[in-house]
């Protein structure tokens, strides 16, 4: 029960954001995606995109963008440690991989003087809620309540999709 609505909490986030399916595989529409939008050519979509542009030097944008896969790949892990039951890893990756603890390993120190104030302040609270996350993770891990959790990934879920619904980097 719990890892089908991590699954689904998570799939609205990316289709929210507006994340691709790997090349070729159908795309499936989201209920609140119009079917026309998954078949509009990549470079018509680019051209629409009204997102803010930002730019990054080239080692810059390969690193960052690494970065957010990972941070997708630390979403994925700490669903499956809440599906497991295993709150303590949960919190464990949230904090060393998302949260305020891991600034230093993503460097956010250099990729921040290329961010307009408003994607510094997205990324931030990203990283708090995470940190947050990972405190009411280890609750769950005495109490068993997993709706807190639950909702407390949400929110780390909702300042990804608010920083890429706001802002692209080249």
């Amino acid at each position: 029960m719990h890892a089908r609505l991590l699954a689904s909490v998570f799939g609205m986030a990316l289709a929210a954001a507006g994340c691709a399916t790997p090349a070729g595989e159908p795309a499936h529409n989201h209920p609140s995606q119009p079917a026309s939008a998954a078949a509009l050519p990549a470079q018509h979509a680019a051209a629409d995109d009204t997102r803010t542009l930002v730019k990054y030097p080239d080692s810059l944008r390969i690193h960052t963008l690494t970065n957010m896969r990972d941070h997708l790949l630390t979403m994925a892990k700490i669903q499956e440690q809440l599906a497991k039951g295993s709150f303590d890893e949960a919190s464990d990756l949230a904090e060393q991989r998302l949260g305020m603890s891991s600034l230093g390993l993503h460097g956010a120190h250099e990729v921040a003087q290329y961010m307009p104030q408003g994607m510094q302040d997205a990324g931030t609270a990203m990283h708090r809620s995470a940190s947050r996350f990972a405190i009411v993770a280890k609750d769950a891990s005495v109490t068993g309540d997993v709706k807190a959790a639950l909702s407390a990934l949400a929110v780390v879920s909702q300042t990804c999709v608010a920083c890429h619904a706001a802002y692209r980097i080249q």
